[in-house]
């Protein structure tokens, strides 16, 4: 049976609005900021294979890489494991490639008896009981970043496994909210149950598994033909990560090897730097999900996320090499590699595809958390920010200015009014960072200036990154300025640095945060003299290039 082309469109647009049903779920049903407001979390529904039918917006460096949590329970346990109204969690860096405070909660969905899918969330936790409150910048080993769970039933037959729970909350500083949190993300799975099962009652499972074979190769035809339209070649890029937060003299090498034939494409990341001591390195589908975001971002932007966007692409990846951990390596800033990857694969293909890539962004979260117990209420916080910049120029438009790295996607940066109202923090100053963009024909997306004062003793911690490769200019375009971070500018005590763990600050210190800018795209002399005047006008610029 083949569905009419209206039915497959139907189904296709239903099964991601499903997705964003379940996001909504979780975000509505969120305990911390970090979720309700950031939205550090991201959701998908899959078939039995473990194949994406429809994925919300969210993060994007989780794209494709939700389903490895439900293949490797299914690896460990056997497709009998799976049982109507079980869910299960997951946060173990060596399989969901990401830090231990990323869960990903997950539920097998059954339509009269038969397993038809799984629905399966990721978000992360305040708190998981690592060494340090929120996470350490400065772990060594995996044992210091708190419980690690591999696949966990936490909801047995419909019921909570109340076991378990109390595992969890003895285990993490803020149980209250971790569980709160955790609920959300099953409340999301039953969305996903509800929402499939609806359509399977609705369509029948005859025409919803013809439409996904459909969609399916209707996809995957659109992508071979874009890969194919790519000169044959092997293209490459490299660049280096500041240091692992231990060794911090150690640049780390980060090389994308881009191999076109025909219509498939190889992403090689073999020749990436080894296992750290510090916490840059991630599991294997991490590093494949990051691959998968470049390639999107260049070969199929508009075409929605399913079972078959990446058959044309293969990834490799070293064991024991930063990009692919092994026990015992720490992992919680897993990402500043992969941000890096991202550009990195633009900028390789940058040769063959001019008119599609654009110049660096400015790459990384740019972490800032408080932590310590809060006068206001007596009780103990943690804090977890991300920071927005400056993204690369393109052929015929600049760059962005002020959003979220590309890693983050949908992630939000904390509203001032949040942070001051729950946190004994004041944020003074918020603003572009003019002249932080680079120059060219099209200007690269300028950085901000994030300045706090802190309003009570505490302590700080900062995980800034690429002032080694700042984000790079394409065809003649400069590069963005790198990040800048100074406690108490201007005093006697005035101390500059991009990493920190747990830094004891006290009521009046101030902390100004500098946010880098993206690269610019062609030659500054190019740039249209208009365009140079309402920079200046806009106070993006303080003089002409």
């Amino acid at each position: 049976m083949t569905p009419s082309p209206v039915t497959t469109e139907i189904i296709r647009s239903a099964l991601i609005q499903a997705a964003e049903d379940m996001n909504m779920t979780l975000i509505r049903s969120s305990y911390t900021p970090t979720i309700y407001e950031g939205k550090d979390c991201a959701v998908a529904l899959l078939d039995r294979e473990h194949r994406v039918l429809g994925q919300s917006s969210g993060l994007p460096i989780f794209l494709g890489n939700l389903e490895e949590c439900t293949r490797c329970t299914e690896a460990e346990f056997g497709a009998s494991v799976w049982q109507p109204g079980d869910v299960w969690v997951l946060n173990d860096s060596y399989i969901g490639g990401t830090h231990l405070n990323d869960c990903t909660v997950y539920a097998p969905i059954f339509v009269e008896g038969e397993l038809v899918g799984f629905a399966a969330s990721r978000a992360h936790w305040i708190d998981m009981g690592s060494k340090d409150p929120g996470g350490s910048m400065d772990s060594t080993t995996i044992y210091q970043e708190g419980l690690r769970m591999g696949p966990t039933r936490i909801v047995v037959g419909g019921a909570e496994n109340p076991d378990v729970l109390r595992l969890i909350e003895t285990n993490v500083r803020f149980p209250y909210v971790t569980i709160g949190d955790m609920r959300a993300q099953v409340a999301c799975a039953r969305m996903g149950v509800r929402r499939l099962g609806e359509l399977f009652a609705r369509f029948g499972a005859e025409t919803i598994e013809a439409a996904r074979a459909e969609i399916f190769a209707q996809t995957e035809r659109l992508e071979r033909e874009r890969v194919a339209a790519i000169p044959d070649g092997t293209y490459e890029a490299t660049g280096y990560l500041d240091n692992d937060a231990i060794d911090l003299a150690t640049p780390l090498k980060v090389t994308v090897r881009v191999v076109v034939e025909g219509d498939r494409m190889t992403i090689d990341l073999t020749d990436c730097a080894d296992q750290t001591t510090g916490p840059v390195n991630c599991g294997r589908s991490q590093a494949v999900s990051a691959a998968r975001v470049g390639y999107k971002l260049l070969i199929s932007p508009s075409i929605s996320l399913n079972g078959g966007s990446f058959a044309p692409l293969e990834v490799l990846v070293r064991d024991g090499s930063m990009l692919g951990a092994r026990e015992p390596a720490a992992c919680q800033y897993y990402y500043s590699s992969l941000g890096m990857l991202i550009d990195l694969v633009v900028r390789a293909l940058a040769p063959a595809m001019p008119g599609e890539v654009a110049a660096a962004s400015y790459g990384d979260s740019m972490i800032v958390q408080f932590a310590g117990d809060n006068p206001r209420t007596g009780e103990p916080f943690v804090t977890l920010e991300a920071t927005v910049g400056g993204w690369g120029a393109w052929h015929g438009g600049d760059g962005e200015t002020a959003l979220i790295n590309n890693v983050n996607g949908s992630l939000r940066d904390l509203p001032i009014e949040v942070v001051e109202t729950l946190y004994p923090v004041r944020v003074d100053e918020y603003r572009i960072r003019p002249d932080s963009g680079g120059a060219g024909r099209w200007r690269g997306g300028n950085g901000v200036v994030r300045q706090y004062t802190m309003e009570a003793d505490q302590d700080l911690s900062l995980w800034w990154e690429r002032s080694v490769t700042p984000a790079w200019g394409v065809f003649g375009g400069e590069a963005g300025a790198p990040p800048r971070v100074v406690l108490n500018p201007g005093r006697p005590d005035e101390r500059e640095m991009l990493k920190v763990n747990s830094l004891r600050v006290h009521r009046g210190d101030v902390l100004r945060c500098e946010s880098g800018g993206g690269g610019g795209y062609g030659e500054p002399a190019d740039r249209d003299p208009a365009a140079v005047e309402s920079d200046l006008a806009l106070e993006l610029i303080t003089r002409r290039p």
